[in-house]
């Protein structure tokens, strides 16, 4: 199950590995400084920014980070190959989802990785236990087995402009997609891929709690945008959020394996 509840984790706090893997967007939130307030018991803390190939020339581009370097992350949170992982966030563009694609992308079974449906928000209003303790890791010899099938880069983005083999989905809000407002990071032009179309985050979630919208309701956007085959990459600004549109995909599709734009618009709308 790619989705799980509270009720669930809840029941089986003790039974998983649990990951924190916030991160944010809006310079005013610091994801590291929330977990060591309050996390939920036994979480261990994913650095998004640290975990990932921060390449100089992309202000926040997200780009993965080589097996070897992700072996070593894992390995330091404890985590072994045949762990049940479930990944939660307290971030609005559900980086959790983030965290999930590049589990699956170094090799971890997809049956066991799963995000929590909601993350820190639902879990805390519904006044679940947080705490501040320091969790306890055994380092582990965790092993990555790429999967490079799963990320597109610029050069097949421009290709398929002229060949259409494949449809680009954009997480971006509307007005960002149409060039209507700036983006938020420096030196990155407005507008959007040709070709591609938009499904803003936000019409795939519930604003109220973060939880994704049910299976019928998510089938239906699809549809409306004619999405309706394995032929499909996810895009947004910097390959977060596009990762929650491949997790919504997947919950409608069993056949879909997530496929992201890496680089995103960070890369493809540098001015």
């Amino acid at each position: 199950m790619t989705l799980v509840s509270t009720d669930w984790l809840n029941e089986n706090l003790n039974k998983v590995k649990i990951i924190d893997a916030s991160w944010h967007l809006v310079k005013n939130r610091n994801a590291i400084e929330e977990y060591n307030k309050e996390h939920i018991e036994n979480a261990i803390f994913f650095d998004l920014d640290k975990n990932s190939n921060q390449r100089k020339d992309l202000p926040h581009g997200h780009f993965l980070p080589s097996a070897g370097e992700h072996e070593k992350v894992v390995s330091e949170m404890g985590i072994l190959n045949n762990d049940r992982i479930i990944i939660y966030c307290y971030s609005d563009l559900i980086s959790s989802c983030r965290a999930w694609f590049q589990f699956i992308y170094f090799g971890h079974d997809p049956k066991l990785v799963s995000v929590l449906n909601g993350g820190m928000k639902k879990w805390k209003l519904e006044d679940r236990k947080v705490t501040n303790q320091k969790t306890e890791i055994i380092p582990s010899k965790y092993k990555a087995n790429e999967n490079k099938n799963m990320i597109k880069i610029k050069s097949q983005i421009v290709e398929n402009i002229k060949k259409k083999d494949f449809t680009i989905l954009d997480a971006r809000s509307k007005n960002r997609f149409l060039a209507l407002e700036p983006e938020p990071r420096p030196g990155i032009r407005g507008g959007s891929i040709e070709g591609s179309k938009s499904m803003p985050l936000s019409e795939i979630v519930n604003v109220k709690d973060n939880t994704f919208l049910d299976t019928k309701k998510l089938r239906d956007i699809f549809n409306s945008s004619k999405i309706s085959s394995n032929k499909i990459v996810m895009s947004c600004g910097s390959s977060v959020s596009a990762a929650s549109l491949a997790l919504a995909y997947s919950l409608i599709n069993d056949d879909y394996i997530p496929k992201i734009y890496i680089g995103s618009w960070t890369e493809f709308g540098k001015k």
